[in-house]
């Protein structure tokens, strides 16, 4: 089957570019049989997707860039069922292929992808905002972490830590910016079980398919991309030097163990605001909002994993 190599060249800071010239020749030298397109907006890896999905064939999509590239095509793609995805990670955070242990050198997730010895299933995400709705592979957030990848997508730091090839720890630059200067609101929260909580004083709430966001914080210990279920954090009435303490021993999953942090299941939750906050699908910003709901889709997809 022809592989769909879906490239976004400016992926950590231009390295996405020279990684592709790297591997191309690899390909070649094989004899693959593949397309390559590499994307020059932001959005254009959901257009190439879709254009190439819409025949409603079997394909092979094999994605070069970062989780934000991953969450472009999954939302480009007509049916998850007749798609296998494949994966060469070259983002800041890559807290996907952390999550389905896709290895971080090219050349080994190269030969994993063409190797496909091993395919398997994964849920897919679904954020609701009002009328408009948002696939995600990782996790979708609201509050603290989304303002967090906001000013990441932003910030000089990125580029400057990409450059030393320490682009996650740009993650937790931000994020002690961001914590002192971020409110805390009460938020309502509904679950699909009929369970109903409010929390006073939320920093933020993720829905999560996987254990790893914002770059390697291990949020979700217990998170499995294929148990159906979507797994939740709460961050609520804590200090601010306190979440600030905790947040180191988020990197292995050591803060589910205080006060203040909830962990919860469910396959459906609904969320509402005080007052808006930031929210984000896969690390991926989108506007201020007070409402917002995440779910699981039907529909799982393959993914090409070790």
């Amino acid at each position: 089957m022809e592989y769909i190599f879906i490239v976004n060249p400016r992926a950590r800071s231009g390295t996405g570019k020279l990684t592709w010239d790297r591997l191309e020749p690899e390909l070649k030298k094989r004899r693959i049989v593949y397309r390559a397109y590499l994307t020059r907006y932001a959005g254009e890896a959901a257009d190439i997707a879709r254009e190439v999905t819409k025949d409603g064939k079997e394909h092979i999509l094999a994605v070069l860039g970062g989780d934000g590239t991953v969450n472009e095509v999954l939302n480009g793609i007509c049916d998850l069922r007749k798609v296998i995805l494949g994966y060469i990670p070259i983002g800041s955070s890559n807290d996907f292929a952390r999550g389905i242990q896709i290895p971080k050198e090219p050349k080994e997730a190269l030969d994993l992808l063409l190797e496909r010895k091993y395919i398997r299933e994964i849920d897919v995400g679904l954020m609701i905002r009002k009328d408009k709705q948002k696939r995600f592979a990782v996790s979708a957030g609201i509050g603290f972490d989304a303002a967090v990848c906001h000013e990441v997508c932003l910030s000089k730091w990125k580029q400057f830590l990409n450059k030393l090839h320490m682009g996650k720890l740009s993650y937790a630059v931000v994020a002690l910016r961001r914590l002192i200067k971020d409110p805390a609101v009460r938020a309502e929260v509904c679950l699909d079980t009929g369970e109903k909580a409010v929390y006073d004083r939320t920093y933020f709430i993720a829905a999560m398919n996987q254990q790893y966001e914002g770059g390697g914080f291990r949020f979700c210990p217990k998170a499995s991309a294929q148990d159906g279920k979507l797994d939740v954090i709460i961050v609520s009435g804590l200090p601010k030097w306190k979440i600030l303490c905790l947040l180191p021993t988020a990197f292995w999953g050591g803060h589910v163990y205080f006060k203040g942090v909830t962990t919860l299941q469910c396959k459906s939750i609904a969320i509402r605001l005080e007052s808006p906050l930031p929210i984000h699908t896969d690390g991926e910003p989108v506007f201020l909002r007070d409402e917002m709901k995440a779910c699981l889709l039907p529909d799982r997809i393959r993914i090409i994993t070790a």
